[in-house]
């Protein structure tokens, strides 16, 4: 059973009696092929879903096909109705969700915009510095900040060009 939200995403449907978010469905099946699990969307006008993968040490064009072979059968098998599937890399400007994608990505580049403003700012670009029980550090002209990671509304990496 689907329910298609104001936007136009489909909220969580039922697999095998027991309700169980597509999204939980993803994450512990890649999680069992090697691979994280990034981001979701499932856009209900085309039947779009499009997933978003990372490993450690990125993604690839194989590992892109892989996937998509793999969902298709499981989708398949699990009565998932998609029109279209997408699996990609999450890019260059890969999002930051958690603190493992944080303590991963120390030392890097990241621009991070804030729920609730600090100093007056919500945007910031800096160098993740630390991360430590839902506290980031991140330096920003040469000032270390101290940031919640529940005050996030979205971080991501800087890419290096």
């Amino acid at each position: 059973m689907q329910s298609v939200d104001s936007m136009g995403f489909f909220s969580p449907f039922f697999i095998c009696g027991g309700a169980m978010a597509l999204e939980e469905l993803l994450e512990s099946t890649l999680q069992g092929l090697g691979y994280e699990l990034i981001e979701v969307e499932r856009i209900a006008h085309n039947k779009l879903l499009r997933i978003f993968i990372d490993k450690e040490g990125g993604i690839n064009i194989d590992d892109c096909v892989a996937i998509s072979n793999h969902l298709s059968r499981l989708f398949a098998v699990e009565n998932i109705d998609f029109g279209r599937l997408e699996v990609s890399s999450p890019g260059l400007d890969r999002p930051l969700r958690t603190e493992a994608d944080f303590l991963r990505f120390n030392g890097e580049t990241v621009k991070l915009k804030l729920r609730v403003p600090l100093e007056g700012q919500r945007n910031f670009v800096g160098v993740l510095r630390e991360t430590n029980n839902g506290i980031i550090k991140i330096e920003v002209e040469g000032k270390l900040l101290d940031l919640e990671l529940s005050n996030l509304g979205k971080a991501r990496l800087v890419p290096k060009l």
